[in-house]
Formats: C-alpha cells, sequence, structure tokens
C-alpha cells in the first residue's frame, strides 16, 4: 500500500488539506498527518478558515523510508511555517534525492522552492507566482506533473490533484474508481 505525509502547520488551507486526504484515502493510500512541533506542541492544528485537524504524528518522528510521497496543503500562514520548519525542508530534500515523489497545492510549491526541489514546470496560486519568482509557471494546468514533483494551484482543483495522485501511486482503476464513485467528471 502506498503511504503518503501530509504535514500541516498552523493556517493550512483546509479545503486543500481534507479534500487530499479523503481523497487519497478512497483510493487506498495510506495517509500520515504531521504537525509541526511548536508553541504548544498539540497534535491539534488550527487552519486559515478556523478548522482545526487531528494530526497523526509529530513532524519530529517522520522518517522518509516511511513514505512513497510527501504532499503539502497551501494557506500562506501554513505555507511559510513549512518554509522556515528545518524539518520539512529536510525532509522535502531527502524525498527528491531518493527520487520520491513530492507534491504541492496553492501557496505551498513556495516552501518547495525554499528547498530548491521546485520542478522546471510547475503551477500554484497566481499570486505566488510572484513569490516564487522561477520560469515555468503554467496557468493552463489544474495539475503540473514535472518528474516526481507535482503541483497543483488552489482550493478548486484539489479534488483534481488528489485523483492525480492516486492514479501516480495507486494506478489507473483506482483512479478510475474514485473519479466515478465522487462525480468528478470535470477532473481531466
Amino acid at each position: 500500500m502506498a503511504t503518503v505525509l501530509i504535514p500541516l502547520a498552523k493556517g493550512f488551507e483546509e479545503v486543500e488539506a481534507v479534500s487530499l486526504i479523503d481523497v487519497m484515502r478512497r483510493g487506498g493510500i495510506e495517509v500520515i498527518v504531521a504537525y509541526l512541533d511548536g508553541e504548544f506542541d498539540t497534535n491539534l492544528v488550527l487552519g486559515a478558515n478556523g478548522i482545526t485537524i487531528q494530526a497523526d504524528v509529530s513532524i519530529k518522528t517522520v522518517i522518509a523510508d516511511d513514505f512513497d510521497m510527501i504532499v503539502l496543503p497551501g494557506g500562506w500562514d501554513g505555507t511559510y511555517a513549512l518554509a522556515d520548519n528545518r524539518k520539512v525542508q529536510s525532509l522535502l530534500k531527502e524525498f527528491k534525492e531518493k527520487e520520491k515523489v513530492v507534491g504541492a497545492i496553492c501557496a505551498a510549491p513556495y516552501a518547495l522552492n525554499k528547498a530548491g526541489v521546485l520542478g522546471d514546470d510547475y503551477t500554484c496560486y497566481p499570486s505566488v507566482e510572484e513569490e516564487i519568482k522561477k520560469d515555468g509557471y503554467r496557468t493552463d494546468k489544474m495539475v503540473v506533473t514535472d518528474g516526481n514533483i507535482m503541483t497543483s494551484r488552489g482550493p478548486g482543483t484539489a479534488l483534481c490533484f488528489g485523483l492525480e495522485i492516486v492514479k501516480r501511486l495507486v494506478g489507473v482503476d483506482s483512479y478510475k474508481a474514485v473519479k466515478e464513485g465522487m462525480l468528478l467528471d470535470f477532473c481531466k
């Protein structure tokens, strides 16, 4: 079974995190949610819109070899925290070095860029491209895959991003079953 790590930081975009977790689990992927250690060292992480998610593990206990992929949800406050967290940045570099899949949506490609792992072709939330300041920004696709780096545009593309992850890690049959079961005909 494929296993994906989703680190959450205070201020994450809830729609993206929950949609990704849900779609991947429906597709047969084990998803582990990690919280960043901080002020309260609690596994309850407050999102950008006041919704709290209970994480499974502390980021400090995460070992890259236990996962096939790491996916970062957006939300500016959460993204900045992920970009400034040494463990997250180290994991991103280790995943890339070991040729594991790395993903980010919305503002989170900023954290990939800071780690030096963002692909040559990528997408993100439109205003984030100004922060990244790197050629290769694509506006014509909801999901862009560049080798082992997958990026997506924002909250409205989270379900399609999750489906593309399912296709990549589990296969087309699972992708089709989840897509049909969730009536996601708009995902290409």
